[in-house]
């Protein structure tokens, strides 16, 4: 579903993508993984066509999202659900009026059709009768679920989550784990999710892909990953503060 070839980015001179390769399977789960501003976050809005490539292609049904025209591009749009990091609820508004903002702002749906889907939504993520509640009122977890409410609200083909799992504690990470992974099943989408976190890489991905450097360099499912002997990815996977991707950082001087 989801082809991306040769794609470079860079900022101010900076070489953020420099020619990544990584091919995304109908109906799989990819998950990216990588340090923090490594790009991860960049490729997800090359995807979505927030940004647009220095060169290279992202292809989605074979259809190249830079050379889309508005209409298209939001159409494309249309298909694709988003939970952003911090879950980008609109303060002001009711999680009714959250979960519902796309049919409100992009369908002629009425009232009582959105109040119902909202209501699908929210129960799906086990939330029930928070409609008039405000963003203010939810916890860090509940705000989550609000957000992977509004992203399945218009019944996406293509599901991104931009670190799922950032700003959470532990076991409502767990849980917030488990309803990917049973909003997949259930949903039949096509996933693309970007973390550091490997607990949530290993427990929702089907492909588990490591950008570093600007490119994808090794790509398998969770076990290949957790047992790979690549030094660069091992060191990641495990968490360890000496190998090659800390080699010439001085920590004692830093502390």
């Amino acid at each position: 579903m989801i082809e991306i070839k040769k794609l470079c980015k860079s900022f101010n001179g900076h070489v953020v993508l420099d020619n990544l390769d990584l091919t995304i399977q109908t109906g799989d789960t990819t998950v990216i993984i990588g340090r923090s501003g490594c790009g991860k976050s960049v490729l997800l809005k090359h995807i979505i066509g927030i940004l647009k490539p220095d060169s290279g292609q992202v292809l989605i049904d074979g259809r190249d999202v830079a050379k889309m025209d508005a209409k298209e591009l939001n159409d494309l749009r249309m298909r694709i659900g988003l939970l952003f990091q911090g879950a980008a609820l609109f303060d002001s508004l009711t999680v009714l009026e959250n979960v519902g903002f796309g049919m409100i702002e992009h369908t002629g749906a009425k009232k009582e059709e959105i109040e119902h889907r909202v209501k699908e939504c929210l129960t799906l993520v086990g939330l029930k009768d928070i409609e008039d509640k405000k963003p203010a009122e939810l916890s860090g977890g509940m705000k989550k679920r609000v957000g992977l409410a509004r992203a399945i609200c218009l019944r996406p083909k293509i599901m991104l989550y931009d670190e799922p799992t950032t700003g959470v504690d532990p076991i409502m990470g767990d849980s917030i784990n488990d309803l990917i992974v049973e909003l997949h099943n259930k949903l039949k989408v096509t996933s693309v999710a970007v973390t550091h976190d490997m607990t949530s890489a290993y427990k929702i991905a089907d492909k588990i892909a490591m950008l570093y450097n600007g490119k994808i360099i090794a790509v398998g499912s969770p076990d290949e990953i957790r047992n790979t002997k690549d030094p660069i990815v091992r060191q990641f996977v495990t968490g360890m503060g000496k190998g090659p991707i800390t080699e010439g950082i001085d920590f004692e001087h830093l502390i």
